[in-house]
């Protein structure tokens, strides 16, 4: 994918940040950051979950409504909800009113749970499958790797659902495990600094 928007000051972007109003502050300020907070890769794993089979404009129009909905994507309080939340969830116009879906972000609550358990962090268990870009050939070239595949392997074996590889993937770029931004793009050297001083959880 080549880059084909240029922002309002004139510099190049990822092609895809100029597909909808919404993308481009989420481009230029999110996607491809390192991120360690365990709520907000909980947050984007289960938003790229409901993303499956529609467009990411959808998911993020409806963003905070999924946040109110949701508690944040706070996982403690999530693993709590019973079947009385489920329905409750299901009548929500605000979100993506998905059965299968809704029941996986409840699992996935109390699987982190269990993650957060036995590897001290969602983060430091993430991490540990970091993507070198320099393996995959161009940037934004492919939809899975090696490393999303075994990602999504691994969280199935541990009981988490709706997380296939291309998925995973792309929760990947977005939480800066990969910077996947295009070579031309202004906002991929700022990732790449960023990723520079970050430090990865034990």
């Amino acid at each position: 994918m080549s880059t084909a928007f240029f922002g309002p000051e004139g510099k190049p972007r990822c092609g895809w940040s100029g597909g909808a109003p919404e993308f481009l502050d989420y481009h230029d300020t999110q996607w491809g950051f390192p991120v360690k907070d365990d709520f907000r890769l909980f947050e984007i794993l289960c938003l790229e979950s409901f993303q499956s089979g529609l467009s990411w404009r959808t998911i993020l129009a409806k963003r905070e409504n999924f946040r109110t909905a949701f508690c944040h994507f706070d996982f403690d309080q999530i693993a709590k909800f019973d079947d009385q939340d489920r329905d409750r969830l299901l009548k929500d116009a605000g979100i993506v009113r998905h059965r299968g879906k809704i029941e996986a972000v409840i699992n996935n609550a109390k699987r982190a749970q269990e993650l957060v358990a036995s590897a001290g962090s969602l983060a430091a268990f993430f991490w540990r499958y970091e993507v070198d870009a320099k393996h995959l050939g161009k940037p934004q070239s492919v939809s899975t790797s090696e490393q999303s595949v075994a990602l999504a392997k691994d969280l199935k074996k541990l009981g988490w659902k709706f997380v296939g590889p291309t998925t995973v993937y792309a929760f990947m770029q977005a939480m800066g495990l990969i910077n996947d931004h295009v070579e031309d793009c202004v906002i991929r050297t700022e990732v790449e600094q960023a990723r520079a001083c970050f430090k990865k959880p034990d």
